[in-house]
C-alpha cells in the first residue's frame, strides 16, 4: 500500500499497490508525489498565499492521460483539483491530500489562418497563444497577463484589450473537447452538446476538465498602438475625471485601464518617482494606428505626465507589459465589483484608499470592457453581467505572511467603501478563497445560477468536480 489520499469528502482512502502500478502503466505524464522531485515546484502557484499539498500530481501530456486520471480519481473517489496556468486568485488548481490534476504540460497551438480560428490545450497560456497567432496577424480575446492560463480564463468568463470589440472570452470560444466526470471525451459546440457549451463558457470548472479549445480569431496587429501614461499621484483626481470622459467617448477599438499605486522601479518610470504615488493609463488601439495618434493625443497632453510610452508595438508585446506587476511567488489578496460606470463618488474614494495603499505592489484598478459584451442577453453565457461597463479591481499584492491583515483590511475596506458604486456583479475569477455562495450568485446572477445548477445535478451529480466555486451539488 502507498501512503492514503484525501477522499472526496476529507476522508482518508488508501491505494492498493496494484492500483497505482495499472495507474502508472496507462499513463504517459509525471506522476509526482511529495517526496518526488519536482513536486514542490509544480503544486506552488502564482498566489503564494495557497499553501497546499497534493498527495499526488498527475501531469498530463494529452487527453488520454486526463481520461486515465479522472478514471482513477472517480474509481477510488478522491478529492480533485485542476490545474492549468495556477494563476486563479483563490487557488483553486491546488487541493490538500487529493489528487492534482496537471494540464500545464499540453500546451499545442494550431492555427487555421484561413478559417480564423485557433485549437489551443488547456495548458497553453495566453503567451503562448499570442505568439503563435500574431503570426499571421490574428488574436484571440484573452486577458492582460501572458502567464495567465486559457483554460482558467475562459471557462470563468475571460476580459482583455479586445472585449470592447469582441466581448468576453467565452463568447469567442466556437468548440471545445470535454472530459466528463465520467470519464467520457466529448466534443462541445452550439450544435453539439449544447447544453454543456453553455455551462462551459462561463461556469468555471464545474462540470469537466476542459482538454482544448477552439477560438475565434480576429485581425489584429502584429502592430498596434499602445503603452502607459503616468502622472503623480496629486494628479489623480484630475486624471480619472478624464479618464471616466475619455472612456465613454472612446471607440471600441480602445481600451483603457486605469492604474493607481506606487510607482515600481520600472526602467520606463523617472527614478525621482519610483515608490511615490502615480496614477497611470495603459492604452491598446488595435485599429488604424494613425487614428490611433489622433485619438490618443488630447489624453497625452493631460496635464503633466512624468512618463510616457504609447508607441507603435507588436501586439503580443502589448499583452505582456503588465506582467511585471504580477509575478510568481508573492501574496495576493484581491476584491472586486462591476461598474456601470464611473461617478464621482467611485473617483472620491479611489483617491483616497490609494493613498492608503500598504504595499509597494498593491493597486486599484480600472478595466474598460464595455461594448460588445453589452449587446447579448444575460442568459447567453453563465459569464452574464453583461449590464457591466468596467471592472473595479483592488488588488492587495505584498511579500510578507505578516503583513497579511494590514493588506487584506485595506483591500476589503476599499471594496466597502465602493460597494455603493457597483451593479451588484462581480467577476467570477476575481473571487478569493473566502467568497461564498452570495458572491457567486452576483458572479452569475441567479436564472444563470439555477440553470448551472440544474445542469451540475446532471453532468456531475457526485461532486468530483468539487475544487472549484461551486454551482449546486454539494
Amino acid at each position: 500500500m502507498m501512503n492514503s489520499l484525501t477522499g472526496m469528502n476529507g476522508e482518508a482512502v488508501a491505494i492498493p499497490d496494484d492500483a497505482m502500478q495499472a495507474l502508472k502503466a496507462g499513463f504517459k505524464g509525471p506522476i509526482l508525489t511529495p517526496d518526488e522531485p519536482g513536486y514542490d515546484d509544480t503544486r506552488k502557484i502564482w498566489n503564494a498565499m495557497i499553501e497546499r499539498r497534493p498527495g499526488m500530481i498527475l501531469r498530463c501530456t494529452g487527453t488520454v492521460d486526463v481520461v486515465q486520471a479522472l478514471g482513477f480519481a472517480r474509481q477510488h473517489r478522491l478529492l480533485v483539483s485542476v490545474r492549468g496556468g495556477g494563476h486563479n486568485i483563490a487557488g483553486l488548481a491546488v487541493c490538500d491530500g487529493g489528487v492534482m490534476i496537471d494540464l500545464s504540460l499540453m500546451r499545442g497551438v494550431w492555427v487555421d489562418p484561413a478559417l480564423r480560428t485557433a485549437r489551443v490545450q488547456a495548458g497553453c497560456t495566453l503567451g503562448d497563444v499570442d505568439r503563435e497567432t500574431q503570426l499571421h496577424g490574428l488574436a484571440a480575446v484573452l486577458g492582460f497577463v501572458s502567464a495567465t492560463g486559457v483554460a482558467g480564463l475562459t471557462v470563468g468568463g475571460g476580459f482583455g484589450y479586445l472585449t470592447r470589440r469582441h466581448g468576453w472570452t467565452c463568447d469567442n470560444v466556437t468548440a471545445m473537447e470535454v472530459v466528463t466526470a465520467g470519464a467520457e471525451v466529448l466534443r462541445v459546440s452550439a450544435d453539439e452538446n449544447a447544453d454543456l457549451f453553455w455551462a462551459l463558457r462561463g461556469g468555471g470548472g464545474n462540470f469537466g476538465i476542459v482538454t482544448s479549445f477552439e477560438y475565434r480569431l480576429f485581425p489584429v496587429g502584429p502592430q498596434i498602438l499602445g503603452g502607459a501614461i503616468a502622472w503623480r499621484g496629486e494628479d489623480t483626481r484630475q486624471v480619472l475625471n478624464a479618464y471616466r470622459d475619455f472612456s465613454a467617448r472612446a471607440p471600441r477599438e480602445l481600451t483603457s485601464v486605469a492604474v493607481l499605486r506606487n510607482a515600481p522601479p520600472a526602467p520606463w518610470l523617472p527614478k525621482e518617482i519610483h515608490g511615490k504615488p502615480i496614477a497611470a493609463l495603459f492604452v491598446c488601439y488595435s485599429g488604424n494606428v494613425e487614428d490611433g495618434e489622433a485619438l490618443l493625443a488630447p489624453l497625452r497632453k493631460l496635464g503633466t505626465p512624468v512618463a510616457d510610452i504609447v508607441t507603435r508595438r507588436p501586439y503580443a508585446q502589448m499583452q505582456s507589459l503588465l506582467d511585471a506587476t504580477q509575478p510568481k511567488g508573492r501574496r495576493y489578496y484581491w476584491k472586486s465589483h462591476y461598474l456601470a460606470g464611473i461617478d464621482p463618488v467611485l473617483i472620491d474614494q479611489a483617491v483616497d484608499h490609494a493613498s492608503r495603499i500598504k504595499s509597494p505592489y498593491s493597486a486599484i484598478l480600472l478595466f474598460q470592457i464595455e461594448g460588445a459584451l453589452n449587446e447579448l442577453p444575460a442568459g447567453h453565457s453563465p459569464a452574464g453581467n453583461r449590464d457591466a461597463a468596467y471592472v473595479l479591481n483592488i488588488a492587495g499584492s505584498w511579500e510578507s505572511a505578516q503583513d497579511d491583515g494590514a493588506n487584506i483590511q485595506w483591500a476589503r475596506d476599499c471594496f466597502e467603501a465602493t460597494r455603493t458604486c457597483s451593479t451588484g456583479g462581480v467577476y467570477v475569477n476575481f473571487l478569493t478563497e473566502e467568497e461564498g455562495a452570495d458572491r457567486i450568485e452576483a458572479a452569475y446572477g441567479r436564472p444563470n445560477l439555477a440553470r448551472l445548477a440544474t445542469l451540475k445535478q446532471k453532468f456531475d451529480p457526485d461532486n468530483l468536480f468539487r475544487h472549484t466555486k461551486p454551482v449546486g451539488v454539494s
